[in-house]
């Protein structure tokens, strides 16, 4: 699928989304929908540049691109004010919603936008909050609309978490996802769910580093360094069901049921799949299957290339060590 993209919104998300669709070949829309004086608005037309072009150039030095393509890249992108907006929109193939995460705010910003799109054209918010359901009752089409969350910074992590709504057409989100996949990204389908899949996670997690230097556990500066070289580390290369495989879901059970006691928190607490898959043999690697199927996988080969992965890791974070060259027999 090719065609003209917008972005609603000019801020941040809509200025990462629209450097990706226009790095893929594709021209964009970042369209302005707040009313603002015209001086305003020209301060934000060329601040978004701005960010734009510093982007590329920074994406030039990790060399992810060239210097000469620069302006090029940056020349696919329009930054449009909102008198202009249904031009812009009523052109487009696809628009991706990025007003803020205020539930009245974007219905109406979804609205006013379906209103001025071809009846054909995909209309995606990119909430991470708030549920599709939620916001297509506004919408005259809900059958072009779904969710297309995308992380921050958009031009470099290569997930988007597609959710549909009850109304959206299946043939939209598969439109929508070959879109996607077309410009290098990496969909995954999620249910209509509170917090999605990876806000839901992150929240957590975050809470959980939060409390932990709240209740003196380890500095922050100190946690810091545990996360970035254990939790971090080994979650850049294994899924956390994947890792819960290769150490086993009879493991996180008991672990977690320590847990529970000894912090006297429920959070802690393993759900009732870890349970199932142990009353059904499913542990993980030891047993052929657990949360994933390695039925027929060569395991020691794909053991290998997990480590060989973390290897390179250990590496780029400049950790990596030549064998020592003599036996150290000095009292330490």
């Amino acid at each position: 699928m090719t065609g003209r993209i917008a972005c609603l919104g000019a801020g941040r998300m809509g200025r990462g989304i629209a450097l990706c669709f226009a790095w893929a070949g594709h021209p964009v829309d970042l369209v302005d929908f707040k009313p603002r004086p015209a001086e305003a608005f020209d301060r934000l037309a060329a601040e978004a540049k701005a960010e734009i072009a510093e982007t590329l150039a920074m994406m030039a030095r990790f060399d992810l691109g060239s210097e000469t393509a620069v302006e090029v890249i940056s020349n696919r992108i329009r930054v449009v004010p909102q008198s202009l907006a249904a031009e812009a929109l009523g052109q487009a193939d696809v628009v991706f919603e990025g007003v803020p995460e205020i539930l009245d705010l974007k219905r109406e910003a979804l609205a006013g936008a379906q209103a001025l799109m071809r009846p054909g054209a995909i209309l995606a918010s990119t909430t991470s909050t708030i549920l599709v359901d939620d916001l297509s009752p506004a919408l005259p089409r809900p059958e072009t609309f779904l969710n297309a969350h995308w992380l921050n910074p958009a031009f470099l992590v290569p997930l988007v978490e597609i959710s549909a709504g009850q109304r959206t057409d299946p043939a939209v989100t598969a439109r929508l996802s070959a879109l996607l996949e077309g410009i290098g990204k990496v969909p995954v389908p999620c249910a209509a769910s509170p917090g999605y899949m990876i806000p839901r996670i992150q929240q957590v997690a975050m809470n959980e580093a939060a409390r932990m230097v709240e209740e003196g556990v380890a500095s922050a500066a100190d946690l810091e360094k545990a996360i970035r070289y254990g939790f971090s580390f080994r979650f850049s290369v294994l899924g956390l069901l994947e890792f819960i495989d290769w150490g086993g879901g009879d493991i996180l059970y008991h672990a977690s049921n320590y847990l529970a006691q000894a912090l006297h928190s429920d959070r802690y607490a393993a759900p009732q799949v870890i349970r199932d898959n142990m009353a059904a043999g499913r542990i993980g690697l030891k047993t052929g299957a657990g949360f994933l199927d390695y039925e027929g996988m060569d395991v020691a080969a794909y053991r290998e290339a997990r480590l060989r992965a973390l290897a390179d890791r250990l590496k780029a974070e400049g950790l990596a060590r030549a064998p020592a060259a003599t036996l150290v027999t000095e009292a330490v």
